[in-house]
């Protein structure tokens, strides 16, 4: 789809199609029969960047067609550059940074003040957590004890230009999300069976933060950990070489 379009993110995607494959494959309540229905639990793509990694998860789920992803990065089709809600699947629209938690915090409230039991899951980059409007979510979530909201980061280390300790350091993250009152799980976030532990735990009255340490551009050995594949796109001869190192069948 990148190379197609000549787009960007793919390293992002990379990033984070392990977590997406847990979510929609093992934890959150939804189907293609169940993404117009009040009792579907909700996910947002806060790193809207990273989109490819949510279409093709919801071509998978047979939410969209797979066919449809071909269009991607076209002039007029819904497949946008950056998520978007047009797509059958897509709970918001999301690319400006720091949008994704806010909102999913507004929906965590809103199933509470309804006495609904659907959850909300919301994918952070580790860049965005430089966004002021996060960390006013983490006080607002924790002070209404949102404990059906589950925010997590994919932690590659690596945004834009360069790295995080050098742009922003977020360290101590634990224990800076754990000062604001949330429940924190560190996993390997390309160990599926760590992930679904962490995802289906929970805390009485705490929203759920899981750090998921990641490798960008992670199962393609020319991009992992390169910042540069934050905007690169694979000309041919990379993209052979990236699919062969994938196995094609699943790439």
């Amino acid at each position: 789809m990148v190379h197609r379009a000549r787009a960007s993110h793919i390293a992002s995607a990379l990033s984070i199609v392990d977590i997406l494959a847990v979510l929609y494959g093992r934890v959150m309540n939804i189907s293609p029969s169940l993404i117009k229905s009040e009792t579907r639990d909700r996910f947002i793509l806060s790193k809207g960047h990273a989109c490819v990694a949510l279409y093709s998860t919801l071509a998978e789920m047979n939410i969209i067609a797979k066919t449809e992803l071909e269009t991607y990065g076209e002039d007029f089709s819904w497949l946008m550059n950056h998520v978007s809600h047009k797509v059958p699947g897509v709970e918001f629209s999301t690319g400006a940074l720091g949008h994704g938690l806010p909102f999913g915090v507004g929906k965590s409230l809103a199933a509470k003040a309804s006495n609904e039991i659907w959850r909300v899951f919301v994918l952070l980059s580790d860049g965005e957590m430089d966004e002021g409007s996060n960390w006013e979510g983490f006080m607002f979530a924790a002070h209404h004890r949102l404990d059906n909201l589950t925010a997590i980061l994919d932690y590659n280390k690596l945004q834009s230009l360069d790295t995080i300790s050098n742009t922003l350091g977020l360290e101590p993250l634990r224990a800076k999300l754990e000062s604001f009152g949330w429940h924190v799980k560190e996993v390997d976030g390309h160990n599926h069976d760590e992930l679904f532990e962490a995802l289906t735990s929970k805390s009485a009255d705490k929203p759920l933060f899981i750090i998921a340490h990641t490798l960008k551009g992670k199962g393609v050995s020319f991009m992992e950990n390169k910042v540069e594949w934050h905007y690169k796109n694979p000309n041919d001869e990379q993209l052979a070489l990236a699919l062969a190192e994938l196995g094609e069948e699943n790439a």
